[in-house]
């Protein structure tokens, strides 16, 4: 799989931009804030309906622009796919596949599947739970793009719970019978959702954690043992492992646990229970990362997630065409010369690999074959 033609509109910093590629390593060339970032972004974009810099979508739409474009024709075997994805400011983006007719954007996930590493990705081991849980989210997308629809109507489901939450706490809690039958079904929901999200995050995990760990003893100099266990606070105070776990059981243990943070979660005014509480915690020699890690063991784990994932979609279909896109954004720069050429070796078997540099110095000689240089919003080939 690659992209051979992306095309941008209003995105960014773009008015309108083409940009043609070829399978293989290439080099996106041009000094900091000239745009080159954007260009991946928009095709990573494509591939998890999120960006890997901003949490809301408003920030990709060009700036007096109500709507952006983002165009990728994506060819895989002989086949050659165009997934067109418009995204409207303050509306549901909506997206196409060909000439065919606008539909929900998430009609078009997993058509095109891509990993991106960038210094941004950091926050992976220092950050938040919720990058962790979008970098989970990401990969299972791809993997299963149904789940899509899935995590946008669980959002939707504790947004209007928790509404519900805040205006019973005005009461005290006071329930008539269309207040208490709400309740039920935003819970009954939020139990279907939830379990349906979690099962699948906790099988992704389980399926990356072996390969974060392969991948991390061939990028750290050191001899050291990770781990990556995902944590959900329901399972966890029922003391289950999750290879013992069935939809159904999972559903009935959310619905249950719901029951019994009912009085914590009206008092805050917010949805305790499910697994838009999780995280994943990431560990080096029996330790957390988070707070133990150092700059170079929390860089290396970062990319052992990021490769991990890449090895992970790959393998879940067989065949070259079913590769990636691989993006390595801005990453070779704070690399010296030893470790850059490493990471060279580790990605160059990708049928497609976009790095973006602000010099063409930082890259390793396999990368510069294939050049688009980028000036002030401008796209050239070299």
């Amino acid at each position: 799989m690659y992209v051979s033609h992306l095309r941008v509109h209003d995105f960014r910093c773009y008015t309108d931009a083409e940009v043609e590629f070829q399978p293989g390593p290439t080099a996106i060339v041009g000094r900091n804030g000239q745009g080159k970032t954007n260009l991946v972004e928009a095709m990573y974009y494509t591939a998890t309906l999120n960006s890997h810099r901003v949490s809301s979508d408003t920030p990709l739409i060009r700036h007096g622009s109500e709507r952006a474009i983002v165009q990728n024709r994506i060819v895989k075997g002989e086949r050659a796919v165009t997934v067109e994805l418009e995204i409207t400011r303050g509306k549901a983006n909506r997206a196409r596949v060909n000439r065919g007719s606008l539909g929900p954007a998430r009609d078009v996930a997993g058509i095109l599947r891509s990993v991106i590493f960038a210094p941004e990705d950091l926050a992976l081991v220092k950050g938040d739970p919720q990058t962790r849980r979008q970098f989970v989210d990401d990969a299972m997308v791809q993997l299963s793009p149904r789940l899509a629809g899935t995590l946008s109507e669980y959002s939707r489901v504790i947004r209007q719970r928790n509404a519900l939450l805040k205006t019973l706490r005005s009461t005290r809690g006071a329930r008539d019978a269309t207040t208490a039958h709400t309740l039920e079904v935003w819970n009954d929901a939020a139990a279907r959702l939830g379990a349906e999200i979690l099962l699948h995050r906790l099988n992704v995990v389980s399926e990356l954690q072996p390969r974060i760990a392969e991948v991390y003893a061939s990028v750290s100099p050191q001899q050291c043992a990770t781990s990556a266990d995902y944590r959900n606070q329901t399972l966890a105070n029922a003391g289950l492992d999750h290879a013992e776990l069935e939809l159904t059981h999972l559903t009935e243990l959310l619905r249950a646990d719901m029951e019994r943070q009912y009085s914590s979660e009206l008092e805050r005014g917010m949805s305790l229970v499910g697994p838009h509480r999780d995280d994943v915690d990431l560990g080096i020699n029996g330790l957390p990362a988070k707070g133990y890690a150092s700059h170079g063991e929390s860089w290396s784990l970062a990319l052992a997630m990021k490769l991990a994932t890449y090895h992970l979609l790959r393998e879940s279909e067989n065949g070259e065409d079913a590769d990636p896109v691989l993006i390595l954004d801005d990453v070779f720069a704070e690399l010296d010369a030893a470790r850059r050429q490493q990471l060279a070796d580790l990605v160059a078997p990708a049928r497609q690999v976009l790095v973006t540099a602000a010099v063409l110095e930082d890259l390793p000689p396999a990368f510069l074959e294939q050049q688009v240089h980028v000036d002030a919003g401008m796209v050239s080939h070299g």
